[in-house]
């Protein structure tokens, strides 16, 4: 019997968080907290599929109906997007997907579930190789575009990718930051968070604001605005939306810093974390995503001696993750443990996605 494993790290935004949707640059890791399918044939005519970590069962038939699908259902959207790719399943199987990768908390959990399960269906599926930004734009059409969403590309690319990249949303351009030997902390706040709430609420506003921009100016750039001219810009610009052209603004300035950084020869982690300390002040103070427990696991990380720290994600809950120093990780998080939250650990960062299959 065919034997398909498929895996799929978690993701950490280190820089450009809210800023993939309004088409900017981000930098993000994949981390080696995994998703894994474990898939066997069942001589069935359906997926036999079992989630232990969620205590839940479901099955989905080979040829399932694919006009009316429940929003957030990316396995039954993955089966209609690689339709049109001619991946269409002819045997079932039955699944056990297990993850130690939070739920609900910023480390894209779900994107790591459908590019796995979008990598178990090309190995079980289809005589032709899809290479590994491909593999990241199907899951993107599936978790967005298929759903009208707002979210972006980093999680996607990331996720498939692996190790650390900077991703230029506009065009899909990806430089690989290889070895960049950062020492990263996560903190899990337990806070379960709105994603597509926050984002659809963020990424409107945004855009509300560079619209109004672009108006008065018909050859505004939200790519190339800088810092410097942001008085002038923000004055075509209501009061309330304000903040939100600030925030982007500002932290693709940050991003662009942190890519520079990123490039030397020997990379300065005490200034890749005074950047993250700024990018978080501008998440905080200007998109307002932290809520209180949240600030106070970044002072506890900071005050016990990290480098930097920010909230990862669409924010609202979630988790945070910190930058340390190889002496002192574990009073990092026993540092944010004592704040009360759900967990916190040291995470390394990894590879992509991968598929192995046994016969």
């Amino acid at each position: 019997m065919k034997k398909i494993i498929a895996t799929a790290p978690g993701r950490v935004c280190l820089f450009g968080d809210h800023q993939d949707y309004i088409e900017l640059p981000v930098i993000a890791c994949a981390i080696d907290r995994m998703m894994e399918i474990v898939a066997t044939e069942n001589e069935k005519d359906h997926f036999e599929i079992y989630m232990p970590d969620l205590d839940q069962k479901r099955n989905i038939p080979l040829q399932p109906s694919l006009s009316e699908i429940e929003r957030g259902d990316f396995l039954k959207i993955a089966l209609k997007v690689l339709r049109k790719r001619q991946v269409i399943p002819t045997k079932g199987y039955r699944l056990k997907v297990s993850s130690k990768i939070p739920i609900n908390a910023g480390l894209s959990s779900s994107s790591a579930l459908t590019i796995a399960w979008i990598k178990f269906l090309i190995a079980a599926f289809s005589e032709k190789s899809f290479t590994a930004k491909e593999i990241a734009l199907l899951a993107y059409e599936t978790e967005v575009i298929e759903q009208g969403s707002s979210g972006g590309k980093m999680d996607q690319f990331t996720i498939a990718l692996g190790n650390t990249i900077f991703l230029n949303t506009h065009t899909d351009e990806v430089q690989n930051l290889n070895d960049i030997g950062l020492n990263l902390v996560v903190g899990v706040s337990g806070l379960s968070k709105d994603t597509f709430g926050t984002l659809s609420h963020l990424k409107s506003n945004a855009w509300k604001a560079i619209n109004q921009v672009k108006k008065k100016l018909p050859d505004f750039d939200i790519a190339i605005s800088q810092v410097k001219d942001l008085n002038e810009n923000m004055e075509w610009i209501e009061k309330d939306l304000k903040p939100y052209f600030y925030a982007a603004v500002c932290n693709h300035d940050i991003t662009q810093k942190a890519l520079k950084s990123f490039n030397q020869e020997k990379i300065n982690a005490i200034v890749i974390g005074q950047l993250m300390n700024e990018h978080h002040h501008i998440l905080k103070s200007y998109l307002k995503i932290t809520p209180p427990l949240m600030d106070k696991m970044i002072d506890a990380a900071n005050g016990a001696g990290a480098l930097g720290s920010k909230v990862v994600g669409s924010g609202g809950g979630g988790c945070i993750v910190s930058i340390a120093e190889d002496h002192n990780k574990e009073q990092i998080i026993d540092a944010i443990l004592a704040t009360g939250v759900k967990d916190a650990f040291a995470v390394n960062i990894t590879g992509g996605a991968s598929v192995k299959i046994n016969s």
